[in-house]
């Protein structure tokens, strides 16, 4: 769910390697089209580790690429790129400052790794907490809200109205920026309806993984879970330059307040290909449950076409580290073994056709199916989680020069000068 091309290659190796979906895309063809390049001697391969599918030398696809006129996805987006240091991703692994974010999220709750990312500095115990007048008008232009809105929905509204109470939100300093976030993330969470009443969702001394789980869940709490979910929401903090980062950077590069950088990070978010992809393999995760096994479900996908949700990370040669996460710490919760097991056989059934490894939205989707949790489950998780990394990102962006991310079109129109376009009859 990140855009840092040469991340996944980043393994040790003498050079990077992509796998072959990656150079597909690099070369903007399909990956049949790349086995007919090796066929003819125009590009190398090895075996990936484990003797399924093949790798590929980033270097030689990229002299490829410029023999046959095609540009790396870099160069077709305007190369646009800059230093950050918040994430780093390589090696099939990633990390918050230089920390590696599995152990953090692991070891701290959300709101620590939240204040890490943020500040650089740990803060045990910190909680966040909604002000009143804050959480006062969210709610009620949530409750304005037509009964089939989605949880994305709820939440733009929420940040739209948190920013109406909020006079100061055009004091775009350090502090005041931390201070609103602190009361933004759990603003959010409060405002959205809850699923099961007294069960520690407006309890603002609990955590914001416990204020969050009667929000998508009528199931008791129980600690194991809680650990899932807090750990989850740490592990989808932030993910590099991910599309909807992106959006936030560029909305603070114009000097957007804290909450409308939020409110563009929400706007991308809601895309199948980004956050919203959980709910497709939450979809695909009941089928197999409800039809016994995954071989059927998976043969329905290839046959229309259709990819297996849940599975492939173009940043990840292997499985998605936050996936391998969330999996051991899923095996720890009793009732997730049904859907812990459906989501392994969806990866060995796929692999038979393909070598795809489980991404974060199908850890997620063993979550939201065995918490009894509503399809958009995990994109109410990834959003809130990742308004902490807009706000990082933002943060990071306020101290850079003002409206920097401004690229170039590249005009494809008719040449002018053309005439007067005349009234059609």
């Amino acid at each position: 769910m990140t855009d840092q091309a040469d991340a996944a290659g980043l393994t040790g190796s003498p050079g990077p390697r992509l796998t072959t979906r990656e150079t597909a895309e690099r070369l903007g063809v399909k990956p049949e089209t790349v086995y007919a390049y090796v066929s003819r001697g125009q590009l190398s391969s090895n075996r990936a580790p484990g003797g399924r599918g093949s790798t590929f030398d980033a270097a030689e696809v990229d002299a490829l690429a410029r023999r046959t006129g095609r540009r790396e996805p870099a160069a077709a987006a305007g190369a646009l790129s800059f230093p950050t240091g918040i994430t780093l991703i390589g090696g099939d692994r990633y990390f918050f400052r230089g920390v590696d974010a599995m152990e953090l999220a692991r070891r701290y709750a959300y709101e620590e790794v939240a204040e890490w990312l943020w500040t650089g500095e740990l803060r045990p115990g910190i909680r966040f907490t909604a002000p009143a007048e804050a959480l006062a008008a969210a709610r009620r232009a949530v409750g304005a809200l037509p009964s089939h809105s989605g949880s994305t929905d709820r939440l733009r509204v929420a940040v739209v109205a948190a920013a109406t109470a909020d006079p100061l939100r055009f004091d775009l300093a350090r502090e005041a920026v931390l201070g609103g976030a602190r009361s933004l993330i759990p603003t959010l969470v409060a405002a959205l309806p809850t699923v099961a009443e007294g069960d520690g969702g407006d309890d603002a001394s609990a955590g914001l993984a416990r204020q969050l789980w009667p929000k998508l869940t009528g199931l008791p709490a129980d600690e194991a879970s809680l650990a899932v979910l807090d750990t989850a929401l740490g592990l989808l903090i932030d993910h590099d330059l991910a599309a909807s980062t992106l959006a936030a950077r560029v909305a603070a590069s114009a000097r957007a307040h804290p909450y409308a950088v939020v409110s563009a990070g929400l706007g991308v978010l809601e895309g199948p290909l980004h956050g919203a992809a959980s709910g497709l393999a939450h979809r695909m995760l009941t089928e197999v449950l409800e039809r016994g096994g995954a071989a059927p479900v998976v043969a329905d996908h290839l046959r229309s076409g259709r990819r297996v949700p849940g599975l492939g990370h173009r940043l990840y040669t292997g499985e998605d580290p936050r996936a391998r996460t969330l999996f051991d710490l899923l095996a720890g919760v009793p009732r997730a073994a049904p859907a812990l097991a459906a989501a392994r056989d969806i990866v060995a059934t796929t692999a038979r056709h393909t070598p795809l490894h489980a991404n974060v939205d199908l850890a997620l989707a063993v979550l939201s199916v065995s918490s009894g949790m509503a399809v958009e489950a995990g994109e109410t998780v990834f959003a809130v989680a990742r308004t902490a990394g807009w706000i990082a990102h933002a943060l990071e962006e306020y101290g850079e020069r003002p409206l920097r991310m401004r690229p170039s079109g590249q005009y494809t129109g008719p040449q002018p000068p053309q005439p007067l376009p005349v009234a059609s009859q």
